[in-house]
């Protein structure tokens, strides 16, 4: 995953606690529930984002072994 898109995606999440925050600040449920939507998107992006580079990881390693590379 690109640094872009780590970056994104906490973003994301930290936008997501600043909206809560105010929501809950203000007595507005909708931009407060807005803001748990946002970090729960920001958090499962990046889960996928972790999920994806962790298989290509595994996919290089096993690659890696059946061509006799053990660098």
């Amino acid at each position: 995953m690109s640094m872009f898109d780590k970056a994104k995606d906490k973003l994301e999440q930290v936008v997501g606690q600043a909206k809560e925050k105010l929501g809950e600040a203000t007595g507005n449920e909708d931009l407060r529930d807005a803001g748990k939507r946002d970090q729960l998107s920001g958090e499962a992006k990046e889960a996928g984002h972790d999920l994806k580079d962790r298989a290509a990881g595994a996919a290089k390693d096993v690659k890696d072994r059946l061509s006799g590379d053990d660098r």
